[in-house]
């Protein structure tokens, strides 16, 4: 599991200030507003304490120490906003991160693989799970074929009886 989870992504500077605008990639923008800090890497090695922050329009608008004016939130732009795991949005029984569940391993019941999670499709009402293996599929994220989901272990395990009837792959015309 990452120590570090991705929560926003830094589109331009706003105004003059030093302010960026922040494209969320969370399921609660408002959550901007309550953040002291963020880092900006993966790793934690660089923070920036919340001066400010303000949610409009599907965006977040935030202000961060060490940006004073437009050429230092320039120098920001298109990076990652992070939290560290301590600091996120509690998740509900049976939902994950998104940046926990890339790259795990995924097989069917009785052990056989089927490949890698390689992206996570937000296209609606249900999560659409990517899958690279010998044959790339898709299937929507659904109770019915997820027989187990293992963060810890890096482990999905499907039903193959129902993903037979609701994949998508790839290869097939």
């Amino acid at each position: 599991m990452k120590k570090y989870l991705v929560i926003g992504q830094i589109v331009k500077p706003q105004g003059v200030r030093g302010e960026v605008k922040v494209l969320p990639l969370t399921d609660d923008p408002a959550r901007f507003c309550d953040l002291e800090t963020v880092y900006l890497d993966e790793k934690g090695e660089r923070s920036a304490k919340v001066l400010s922050a303000r949610v409009r329009e599907g965006f977040a608008y935030v202000a961060l120490e060490g940006v004073p004016d437009r050429d230092a939130a320039e120098r920001l732009r298109n990076r990652a906003l992070y939290v560290d795991r301590a600091h996120a949005a509690p998740l509900p029984e049976g939902r994950y991160y998104i940046s926990d569940l890339i790259g795990m391993a995924v097989e069917d019941e009785t052990g056989a693989a089927l490949g890698q999670l390689a992206d996570v499709l937000q296209a609606g009402g249900n999560d659409v799970y990517e899958v690279e293996g010998v044959r790339t599929f898709r299937f929507p994220a659904l109770k019915r074929v997820l027989m187990s989901v293992d963060v810890e272990g890096g482990k999905m395990v499907l039903d193959s009886a129902v993903l037979a009837q609701i994949a998508v792959y790839d290869d097939e015309d």
